[in-house]
């Protein structure tokens, strides 16, 4: 804007041969996740046909611009660029082919810095989707993935601002030391939510405090009077200005010098991504002021972001739209309010949510990234299916309905697709999701009424324990027959737990353990130990059918109940 915009001969040509659109990112998820690859700003040339002649990410110099616009006069073809490339024939079933699965984790071990932790590049952040995965196999008991999980936690922390909380964007530079200091919502919602499955698994009381000091930043700056969240603050307190020296200082120096602007948009799909890492954190940790925020927020989305059909706009106007990711993150975060509550309202706004991501966004294979017509013709996008696939198999496992496991296989037959599967220089929620669709979750059952405080330890006790693919509820007979009733349960004159796989439970467990964990960090809960037990995953995760191993039952066989 100050340099290249404001240049006379720029302005002149461009208002001759070109039409100027500007489009915010933040309040187009279409256009955000079509072009993401270029970074902001993104520069896109397009000819009357709406075909992409150029793109360039990042700034761009007037004399530069000026050269590029008189090229692209002078020869207006389209460039063929990578990304442009149009899939025309997807996968027929959702498995991951054994070639493909091969290089995929080989990538997702290759392009881990195993010296400081990340991705091997020159930005460095914590990729949720490679850490998440390095949690579930770490959990297997593969210390490789261990260490990549431990050593990017580590390293993300370096990003924590040490005077507000909340967590910078990335750092340069190629270390952990170089902060970009903009915070948006993703980053934020992201990383309290891994921190929380972090905490959860390890016992690091560091990982604790990180989703605690989000939590402050999150209160200070981005929470509105009502309790819905903000989009972000800016990186620097004069824009334009870089504010290293700013962000040094503590807090009382730098509100003597002013704050850096917030973005006050309140966007569906930014509180459904912090609703769910509140909801998250509040399960790791059971301090309930992370629930009731979550909910807070989730309230007023529903109140002033909601359809009539069960989908969200954006924005309180949307000038395009519906948008896939705002449904997608706020059906997520009705399921992770339902794991954290066990309320059935939660689940019965999953499910609305999902039927309209069904209704208004099915593609050729995954889910489309918007509503629309045009030039720009909405498009399936990674990221989006992975969290559509995860969300409709987790629904299913909650439900029973097996319509939603036809639909997270749909977004899988996307994703599996090998063009798209190995587009990027790595994607290990391509791994993630497929495992998940292809193992059954750790399963643990509290049976007795809600009002009975046993009942409520029991339940807490079962959230607590550490899994990325799990299925925690709570049958309290009064309220009917559980959404899911592939397992019968026994009733009992007083509150009880079951850990069960394969439609076959363990023995009934009915004193829940004063923590999580021991203070030398052993389990020391029986049901934990006995669900740890049960979350042995299939040992041919590239099949959608392989049962479980149920050999811990063989332990505990004392009062099986099987359905």
């Amino acid at each position: 804007d100050r340099e290249t915009y404001s240049d006379p001969d720029v302005i002149k040509l461009i208002e001759s041969r070109y039409i100027p659109v500007r489009v915010d990112q933040d309040a187009r998820p279409d256009l955000s996740r079509r072009y993401e690859n270029y970074g902001w700003p993104a520069t896109i040339v397009f000819n009357a046909n709406g075909e992409e002649i150029v793109k360039r990410a990042g700034y761009i110099e007037s004399k530069n611009m000026m050269s590029m616009l008189a090229a692209i006069i002078d020869d207006p073809i389209p460039v063929l660029y990578r990304d442009s490339k149009v899939v025309n024939e997807f996968a027929r079933e959702p498995l991951l082919l054994v070639a493909v699965r091969k290089e995929l984790l080989k990538r997702y071990t290759e392009t881990h810095n195993f010296t400081i932790g990340g991705l091997k590049q020159a930005q460095k952040f914590m990729d949720r989707d490679t850490v998440e995965y390095a949690l579930w196999r770490a959990k297997q008991g593969d210390t490789t993935s261990s260490k990549i999980a431990r050593q990017t936690l580590d390293g993300a922390l370096n990003l924590i601002d040490p005077a507000w909380g909340g967590v910078y964007q990335y750092s340069t530079h190629g270390d952990w030391k170089h902060a970009h200091f903009e915070k948006i919502m993703q980053v934020q919602a992201e990383y309290m939510r891994i921190f929380a499955l972090a905490y959860a698994q390890f016992s690091d009381p560091k990982y604790l405090r990180a989703g605690s000091d989000i939590h402050r930043y999150l209160n200070a700056f981005l929470t509105s009077p009502e309790g819905a969240f903000y989009t972000s603050q800016d990186a620097d307190l004069i824009r334009g200005q870089h504010s290293e020296d700013y962000f040094a200082l503590n807090d009382a120096a730098r509100r003597k010098l002013g704050i850096p602007k917030v973005d006050k948009h309140i966007y569906a799909r930014e509180n459904g991504w912090m609703i769910t890492g509140l909801a998250t954190l509040y399960a790791a940790s059971g301090e309930r002021k992370y629930l009731d925020d979550a909910v807070t927020a989730a309230n007023w989305i529903i109140e002033h972001r909601a359809t009539k059909d069960g989908g969200f706009r954006h924005d309180e106007v949307d000038r395009a739209g519906p948008y896939l990711e705002d449904t997608l993150a706020m059906g997520r975060a009705f399921l992770a309010l339902y794991l954290a509550t066990a309320d059935r309202a939660w689940l019965g706004r999953a499910e609305q949510a999902a039927n309209f991501v069904r209704n208004n966004f099915d593609a050729e294979a995954g889910f489309a990234t918007a509503v629309g017509s045009g030039p720009l013709k909405p498009r399936p996008t990674t990221e989006e299916n992975i969290s559509a696939a995860r969300f409709f198999n987790q629904l299913a496992r909650y439900t029973g309905q097996d319509s939603y496991r036809k639909s997270a296989e749909h977004a899988m037959r996307f994703l599996v697709t090998p063009d798209i599967a190995l587009f990027r220089l790595t994607d290990a929620g391509i791994l993630l999701a497929a495992d998940e669709l292809a193992n059954e979750p750790v399963h643990i059952t509290v049976v007795g009424d809600k009002r009975d405080a046993k009942a409520a330890q029991l339940y807490r006790a079962a959230l607590r324990y550490p899994a990325i693919n799990r299925r925690i509820e709570w049958w309290d007979k009064t309220e009917g027959a559980m959404p899911n009733a592939d397992v019968q349960y026994p009733q009992l004159g007083r509150a009880a737990a079951f850990v069960c796989t394969n439609k076959r439970c363990s023995c009934r467990y009915s004193k829940p353990a004063r923590s999580p964990r021991s203070p030398t960090g052993s389990t020391n809960n029986r049901l934990l130990k006995n669900a740890a037990s049960a979350a042995m995953p299939s040992s041919n995760p590239a099949s959608l059918t392989t049962p479980q191993n149920p050999a811990w039952l063989n332990r505990h066989s004392c009062c099986l109940i099987r359905y």
